[in-house]
């Protein structure tokens, strides 16, 4: 059992950075992949970033790519998302999640926390 907890969200004008945190519960937090999710208003969920198990592996969706990173600090049972140049439609409640597969489908991802809002002003 994983138990996750985002942190980090906020208010930010567009152009803006912020640095979302998710801090996991369990000592086999390295076991397994990281992913980022977010999901706005009427839209479904959506893959934004996903993170190997030592971190040697790093995946994004084309709609962030070269403005996200994700990262993880296995020491700390941490995973993070750096957001940079943040748009309007970066606006979603972004959540972190925990998986055995390397993947970007929701659905192969079995532990998840409660989420955390961003909101990206023009």
């Amino acid at each position: 059992q994983v138990q996750l907890v985002e942190s980090g969200g906020g208010l930010v004008q567009a152009g803006g950075s912020l640095r979302l945190s998710c801090a996991a519960s369990a000592r086999t937090f390295s076991t397994y992949t990281i992913g980022w999710f977010r999901q706005a208003p009427g839209k479904e969920r959506e893959f934004a970033a996903a993170i190997s198990r030592s971190g040697g592996y790093t995946s994004y969706a084309d709609s962030v790519k070269g403005r996200f990173t994700i990262s993880r600090d296995n020491a700390k049972n941490t995973g993070y998302l750096q957001m940079n140049n943040l748009k309007p439609e970066d606006t979603a409640v972004y959540y972190c999640a925990a998986s055995l597969s390397y993947s970007s489908y929701p659905n192969q991802y079995h532990y998840w926390g409660q989420g955390t809002q961003v909101t990206v002003s023009s």
